[in-house]
């Protein structure tokens, strides 16, 4: 990256031959990786319609720990920005459309309407389970079962940090024991995530880095898929939020939690998210693009 330090790339395989085959590029969710079943769907939908699929982890999420103090956050787009424009390069000929995937949907959102239509060499862009409104999100995770996920989510993210702090001196005012005591993500934002990412408090960062308020000012085509049973949203989520511009298409199902969207088919369960995202494909893809390609599983 620009600034000395990585991102971690993982490529679906084998990859089209064509350097003009279609280019899918996916955020993954909190705490998310390569590993994260709807990360392996989705890359495996892409690649068997043909595309070149590839997910780009946020910083410390691959394989190994991020150089420089900071992180990653729902509002950081620059490393998202800056990986497409490379992809640009590598692919000049490709058409590409990017997903994201909770924390990465709220990203990608947020990008989108930052660059506006011309900004970002984006055919598309989808956006799953995204958190638009961070605060009555965070607010809605600290209540009733919903707790559940945010311990799991707050474990791993605390882990992760009490880790660096042992092997670095970070912007924190907390020591190890302190940041292991925080127990809601109202907490774990004001005392890490925004010194560590220049914000003034966790309303600084929610109020900067939620994409909702954005919604209107979008000028590429977008598909926002929610479902309305998603425990870590409040249920009226969109009616918090400005009407969509006409360029973004939202999905509201019933059913679904939080990024499950799973169907029952010929007696078996299969992924709804996975053949959604493929019809998004097939109605922006080429006519030139390979649908015989088959991925190794």
């Amino acid at each position: 990256m620009p600034d000395g330090d990585f991102v971690e790339l993982a490529w679906a395989e084998p990859a089209p031959a064509s350097p003009a085959a279609p280019l899918f590029v996916l955020f993954h969710g909190l705490e998310g990786s390569f590993d994260s079943p709807y990360a392996r769907d989705l890359l495996h939908t892409a690649s068997s319609l043909g595309w070149r699929a590839v997910l780009m982890h946020f910083r410390g999420c691959g394989q190994a720990p991020n150089r420089l103090p900071r992180a990653y956050h729902s509002g950081d787009t620059a490393d998202a920005y800056w990986v497409i424009g490379q992809l640009r390069r590598r692919y000049p000929e490709a058409l590409m459309v990017a997903a994201g995937v909770s924390l990465g949907a709220n990203m990608l959102v947020k990008l989108v309407a930052e660059q506006g239509g011309d900004g970002l060499p984006l055919a598309g862009a989808i956006a799953i389970n995204a958190p638009l409104d961070l605060a009555a999100c965070a607010d809605t995770l600290n209540r009733g079962a919903a707790r559940l996920y945010q311990r799991y989510l707050l474990h791993s993210l605390k882990r992760k940090i009490a880790e660096r702090q042992r092997q670095m001196t970070l912007p924190l005012k907390i020591t190890p024991r302190q940041v292991a005591a925080l127990n809601s993500f109202w907490a774990y934002d004001n005392e890490v995530t925004a010194p560590l990412h220049g914000f003034r408090s966790a309303s600084d960062y929610y109020r900067r880095a939620s994409a909702g308020p954005l919604l209107g000012e979008i000028e590429l085509p977008t598909l926002i898929l929610h479902a309305k049973d998603d425990p870590f949203m409040p249920a009226d989520l969109f009616a918090r939020l400005p009407a969509p511009s006409p360029e973004v298409r939202l999905e509201l199902s019933r059913h679904g939690g939080h990024v499950g969207y799973i169907e029952r088919h010929r007696g078996r369960w299969r992924s709804w998210l996975a053949r959604r995202v493929d019809a998004q494909l097939r109605e922006w893809q080429p006519a030139s693009a390979n649908r015989s390609h088959q991925p190794v599983s």
